[in-house]
């Protein structure tokens, strides 16, 4: 049999690979970790809640502000395969960072298959360039900006890497000083014989413009490629693809797993100001 991708031949191979959910015990688990974790961040830490940064009702963002005036920013793009999940159950990403004395801006977006993932990606860009240009009212630093987002957030992170932010937006050209990506999709092509496709709806164009391991451009940002060494092999190559790609026009990369972690704790670090994750972001913004 031919195969569809790669060495894959059948639906069924694709969704053993994609879908992380599969090795759960308990699927429904995660989800109500992060509802949990969402929760108590916004009842502890102070909190602007569904600020816009565009005129649809899903382009909004939550800013959880450092105690410290003028302080480091972290953008925070959430995943669920482009269509699934808010900002509202990503509150949790704020905890060890606002011990951390970051400021915290978790976006929100619209999903698939009500937009496209072209559509995503234009969002997630405006809500990056109205923090750049606005955060200073919420005491941010618009100089001291880093991004990152998990799963499908990390191909939207890698997304706004790639973006001519001079040419398109009349910002710096590379306006972050750090960029982390977890679990990220970085060649988008495997998921169109998924689970997914009827809600993603991937075609030939789609897939060619938002497949950044075949866009990188030289970026000054550094970026920590990373995902769970518990994950499966797919989502291990997607990270190597990408770093190699990104390393290949000389832009600097670290490509580290997180030891122990599934597609779900991987961000886990956030909840913790003493993870690594927490620690690397603190260096970074503070060089």
């Amino acid at each position: 049999m031919r195969p569809l991708y790669r060495t894959f031949t059948a639906q069924a191979e694709f969704d053993a690979q994609y879908n992380p959910s599969l090795a759960l015990p308990d699927p429904t688990a995660p989800g109500k970790h992060f509802v949990a974790t969402a929760e108590r961040a916004r009842a502890e830490l102070p909190c602007r809640l569904n600020v816009p940064y565009g005129p649809t009702l899903e382009e909004t963002l939550d800013i959880f502000p450092a105690a410290a005036p003028n302080a480091p920013v972290f953008v925070f793009i959430h995943g669920g395969y482009w269509r699934a999940l808010s900002s509202k159950e990503f509150s949790g990403v704020a905890l060890g960072l606002h011990a951390q004395g970051i400021t915290t801006v978790v976006i929100n977006y619209a999903l698939c298959p009500r937009v496209t993932i072209d559509e995503i990606v234009r969002q997630t860009r405006a809500a990056l360039a109205w923090t750049l240009r606005n955060i200073q009212q919420y005491g941010g630093d618009p100089a001291r900006v880093a991004i990152g987002g998990h799963s499908a957030g990390g191909h939207l992170t890698a997304m706004a890497l790639q973006t001519e932010w001079a040419e398109d937006y009349g910002l710096p050209q590379d306006p972050f000083v750090a960029a982390i990506a977890f679990s990220g999709l970085f060649d988008i092509e495997p998921l169109r014989y998924s689970y997914l496709q009827p809600q993603i709806q991937l075609d030939d164009g789609i897939i060619r413009r938002n497949s950044p391991a075949f866009l990188v451009r030289p970026c000054k940002t550094p970026i920590w490629v990373t995902w769970g060494s518990a994950e499966s092999t797919e989502f291990a190559r997607q990270a190597e693809l990408y770093h190699q790609a990104w390393t290949a026009v000389g832009n600097a990369s670290e490509l580290r797993a997180i030891p122990g972690a599934n597609h779900f704790t991987v961000i886990g670090g956030f909840e913790d100001k003493d993870s690594d994750v927490c620690r690397w972001l603190a260096q970074k913004l503070s060089a």
